[in-house]
C-alpha cells in the first residue's frame, strides 16, 4: 500500500512538472518566436513591405480589420501565449516551423492565402475569430 501511494505521488509530481513546462514553455515560445520574427523583419527593412503588401491586398485587410469589432469576452483565448497554445495543439509545432521558415523567405499572397484556408480548416470559427482579435492587434503596434 506504501508502494502504491509512493508511485501515486511521483506519477502525480511528473505529471504536474510536466504540464508546468508545456505551459510555461509555450509562453516563452510564443514571445520568442514574435521577438525574434519581429527582430529579424525590422533589421531586413522587410517589415514595411509586409505592412504594404497587407495594406495592398483587400483580403489581407478585411481578414484583420474583422478583428477590430469582436467582442473578447465571448472568445475562447484573447493572448498570443494561449493562441500559441492552441495552434501547436491543433496544427502541430512541426507545422508551425516549417510556416515560420516560409514566412521569413517570403510568401506569395496566393501562399498566404492556401495558408489561411489550411488553418481555417483546422480551428472552429470562434478560434479563427479570437486569432483575427490578436492579429488586429499585433498589426496596430
Amino acid at each position: 500500500m506504501k508502494l502504491l501511494k509512493n508511485l501515486f505521488f511521483i506519477v502525480l509530481i511528473i505529471g504536474g512538472a510536466g504540464y508546468g513546462i508545456y505551459y510555461v514553455g509555450t509562453n516563452i515560445a510564443s514571445d520568442k518566436i514574435m521577438n525574434v520574427v519581429t527582430a529579424e523583419l525590422e533589421n531586413s527593412g522587410q517589415i514595411n513591405d509586409i505592412e504594404k503588401m497587407v495594406a495592398d491586398d483587400p483580403s489581407l485587410m478585411r481578414f484583420i480589420n474583422e478583428g477590430a469589432n469582436i467582442e473578447e469576452s465571448n472568445l475562447p483565448f484573447t493572448t498570443k501565449e494561449q493562441a500559441t497554445r492552441l495552434l501547436i495543439k491543433r496544427i502541430g509545432f512541426s507545422e508551425l516551423q516549417a510556416i515560420q521558415s516560409n514566412a521569413q523567405k517570403g510568401m506569395t499572397n496566393d501562399e498566404i492565402m492556401e495558408l489561411l484556408k489550411d488553418i481555417e480548416g483546422k480551428l472552429t470559427e470562434e478560434e479563427i475569430l479570437a486569432l483575427k482579435v490578436i492579429a488586429y492587434k499585433e498589426f496596430l503596434k
